[in-house]
């Protein structure tokens, strides 16, 4: 079992920065794979970042590539997501899930929420334009 818990979000402007942080519980986080997902009001969850376990591997959604990075740091047993360049259409409630199948390659794979076993509570961002 682990506990995820979300935090970092707020509301900013165009063209700003945020730095989303998901805390683990349990000493096993290293095991995990990590993705952040979003959800906007009225669309479905969308995949945002994954990250490989040891952190070598990462994912991106064609729509915040080059604009984002997803980073672990696991002896604090967090993940990141740095998020900058923000526009209006990155507003929504990010999650943060762990997966804790074997390891695999592929954003085909990492994508699809349903292989996470773990979800966050969620934490909202709002970008005004």
């Amino acid at each position: 079992q682990v506990q995820l818990v979300e935090s970092g979000g707020g509301l900013v402007q165009a063209g700003g920065s945020l730095r989303l942080s998901c805390a683990a519980s349990g000493r096993t986080f290293s095991t995990y794979s990590m993705g952040w997902f979003r959800q906007a009001p009225g669309k479905e969850r969308q995949f945002v970042a994954a990250i490989s376990r040891s952190g070598i591997t990462t994912y991106y959604a064609d729509s915040v590539k080059g604009r984002s990075t997803i980073s672990r740091d696991n002896a604090k047993n967090t993940v990141y997501l740095q998020m900058n360049s923000l526009k209006p259409e990155d507003t929504a409630v990010y999650y943060c899930a762990a997966d804790s199948g074997a390891a695999r390659l592929g954003i085909n794979y990492y994508s699809t929420d349903a292989i996470y076993d773990y979800w966050g509570q969620g934490t909202q961002v709002t970008v005004s334009s």
